[in-house]
């Protein structure tokens, strides 16, 4: 099959979907994403569908819930006979190729107890051409380090120890920590490094077929540490206020899982207040990095012509609490780990009346995979739980979106862990007890856990009245109804994506027939 365009399918690490100069952030600017906006259309109420990095990544490349791809910690292997993005692309006649990561963990079936893909969850996704791979897990990022050598930078034996704090840095000791810039520049980092790479691929590719590029930039992940440069972008002072109750035991108070989560090192955001903001003004610097770096990609693809017949698809895995409910990281049913921003760029004509357009429907990151599939002219495989976002980049469809689209979304997060059976140990429950849904719809947002209720009990709130999610109705009687309610939608979410490779074909007496839904 002769592909039909170019595809540029780029990924930023945990960044907040509130975090965009285009949607009204106070304080962050992200010029460069705020143009990709204006020439695409900007999905302002766009979900990730679990966390943390492997299973968001594995949803997105393959269209399916966490309940259904099933690869929902990092580690957890991704069965081998779900197709994905890569497999699909090389159907339609692309060499999709990698710069950067997927963190697929390989079916360990058929694979040697030595075999080296065993012993990392930063595996490859099936597929996919690697132009560029660097697994920070066990030696740390050495690709980065090797080009940084050649830059002649004295790197040490483990390239991410240039993150850690240059304390003697003009400043550093009126300032929490977190100010303190690393020891690179703003020239040296992993994001121009990764940028460096996809240039020069560019540069020395002499095939006219299109290509599918898959770029997978690492930040603004952990380490919270800016170059010299961005240390200093924003101030401690001027963030914006946190969610969440500003009392922390009132936080913990909440929920027994709150409660356990707060206290995990690394998972609790900083007590003191100079820390706790400064650590959200790193953060900030970060993505001004990633962004600065971005526009210094797309502005030489498209002085190339590159982007005249390219789709570009922007998303992140995941989101960041970054301090909100007393938090860090990506995690649990809170709403600053799951929304995060999607910009489509389509550049053909059809797409022309939509540029610069703002959709307010509820999507998801399943719909990204058929999405893709659309632009590469492939069927989109009976496994994928979303639908195509075409409509929104072509039509006027309304507020609603097209016929029969959702009007809540839904994530799931799974706490066990087979390894250190943390959860288990913690809550005295089975493994298959440790893990959570979460329905959103436009008043109620719903928690509902695998466990019995007397050991995490289930969530309720009003976000017409708490939009922050601090006050749970869940036990009072007065809302027994909507809570009923809540859990109805939930359960018919579940029950409508069932597994179904097979449930739409008949064998009769005429032959097989298969059936598909328009949509579920």
């Amino acid at each position: 099959m002769t592909p039909r365009g170019n595809v540029l399918y780029l990924t930023v690490d945990q960044w907040r979907g509130d975090c965009l100069s285009a949607a009204g952030h106070p304080l962050v600017r992200t010029p460069t994403l705020d143009a990709l906006a204006g020439r695409g259309v900007r999905f302002a109420h766009h979900w990730a569908n679990t966390a943390p990095c492997g299973p968001s990544r594995t949803t997105l490349h393959t269209g399916m819930y966490a309940q259904n791809h099933r690869s929902v910690l990092n580690g957890t292997p991704l069965d081998s006979r779900f197709t994905n993005v890569a497999r699909l692309a090389r159907d339609a006649g692309y060499g999709p190729t990698l710069f950067g990561y997927t963190d697929t963990s390989a079916d360990p079936r058929g694979l040697a107890p030595d075999d080296p893909r065993l012993f990392t969850y930063e595996g490859v996704l099936p597929g996919f051409d690697v132009a560029f791979n660097d697994p920070a897990e066990v030696t740390g990022p050495l690709e980065w380090g090797r080009w940084l050598a050649g830059r002649g930078v004295d790197v040490p034996a483990d390239p991410s120890d240039l993150y850690r704090p240059d304390l003697t840095f003009p400043g550093a000791a009126a300032h929490s920590d977190w100010w303190a810039p690393g020891h690179i520049g703003p020239d040296d980092t992993e994001t121009a490094f990764l940028v460096d790479t996809l240039v020069d691929w560019f540069r020395r590719r002499d095939d006219a077929d299109p290509w599918f590029v898959h770029a997978s930039f690492i930040r603004p992940h952990p380490p919270y540490r800016n170059p010299v440069g961005y240390h200093d972008l924003y101030a401690a002072d001027d963030v914006p206020d946190f969610r969440g109750r500003a009392d922390r035991a009132e936080a913990a108070a909440l929920h027994p899982l709150a409660a356990a989560v707060m206290g995990i090192p690394g998972v609790g955001s900083p007590v003191d207040d100079r820390d706790r903001r400064q650590l959200r003004a790193t953060y900030y610097g970060m993505m001004a990095e990633v962004d600065a770096q971005l526009g210094r990609l797309l502005g030489w693809l498209g002085d190339e012509g590159l982007l005249d017949d390219t789709l570009v698809v922007l998303t992140s895995d995941h989101g960041d609490q970054m301090g909100d409910h007393w938090l860090i990281e990506k995690l649990g049913w809170w709403d600053e780990s799951y929304h995060v921003p999607l910009i489509i760029c389509d550049p053909r004509p059809e797409a022309d009346d939509r540029r610069g357009a703002v959709v307010t429907a509820p999507t998801e990151h399943v719909d990204v995979l058929p999405t893709l599939c659309e632009w590469m002219g492939v069927e989109v495989p009976l496994q994928c739980d979303g639908r195509a976002l075409q409509p929104f980049l072509h039509d006027e469809v309304g507020a609603a979106g097209p016929e029969g689209w959702r009007t809540e979304v839904h994530w799931e997060w799974d706490f066990r862990n087979p390894w250190l059976h943390l959860a288990e140990d913690l809550f005295g429950i089975p493994m298959e007890q440790c893990s959570l849904n979460v329905v959103r719809g436009p008043r109620w947002k719903h928690v509902h856990f695998a466990t019995d209720p007397s050991i995490l009990p289930p969530l309720l709130f009003d976000l017409d009245a708490d939009p922050d999610g601090t006050v749970d109705l869940a036990a009072d009687p007065a809302h027994a109804g909507d809570l009923a309610a809540a859990t109805g939608v939930l359960l018919r979410w579940r029950m409508r994506h069932d597994e179904r490779t097979l449930t739409g074909h008949m064998i009769t007496p005429e032959g097989l027939v298969v059936r598909r839904d328009p949509h579920r």
